[in-house]
């Protein structure tokens, strides 16, 4: 009964200093309204460029061959999940493995394509020619041991964990 009581007043105060908040508050002044004008914008006439510049790709990853795309598979270096290593698979085929702190850059015809990661974990993507495409891997620890998760990125991300990353080069 006690508790009900003291939650009532309780209650009673909030409400009360909420009626006296609204009541010593004044209203706000209006903005004033000024008319519109009628004078036309300035027209740039400086010519447009003929084409835009090209977008500068982050250190380590060069342009994908011509009328191929291509897709820049890294893993952070990172303390948990640091001692597993993961292969990254197209149909059935190794494309390359990433170990902690590693990236390596898979060269790809358009269209799209399903990677899979530790077989774990599929990723579905449009591939287009010209184009750079960033998927990182990250690890989620389980019950017994890490899972891979791969997701799409972009470079700015890719840029930020470069200094720390060194590049995968299968054994042969």
């Amino acid at each position: 009964m006690k508790m009900r009581t003291i939650a009532l007043c309780v209650a009673a105060l909030g409400l009360a200093s909420l009626a006296q908040a609204q009541e010593t508050t004044t209203p706000a002044e209006t903005p004033a309204v000024t008319e519109p004008t009628l004078e036309t914008p300035a027209i740039d006439e400086t010519p447009a460029p003929e084409s835009a510049p090209a977008i500068a790709l982050p250190e380590g990853v060069s342009a994908p061959p011509e009328g191929k795309g291509q897709v820049v598979f890294f893993r952070p270096n990172r303390f948990v999940g640091a001692a597993l290593t993961f292969t990254v698979r197209e149909n059935d085929a190794d494309l390359g493995r990433l170990p902690n702190g590693r990236y390596f850059v898979h060269v790809a015809e358009p269209g799209i394509h399903e990677y899979e990661i530790g077989r774990n974990d599929t990723m579905r993507m449009e591939i287009e020619p010209g184009e750079t495409y960033y998927a990182i891997q990250s690890t989620q620890m389980g019950i017994v041991a890490g899972r891979a998760v791969l997701s799409p990125s972009d470079a700015a991300a890719f840029s930020e964990a470069y200094p720390r990353m060194r590049l995968w080069e299968p054994r042969n």
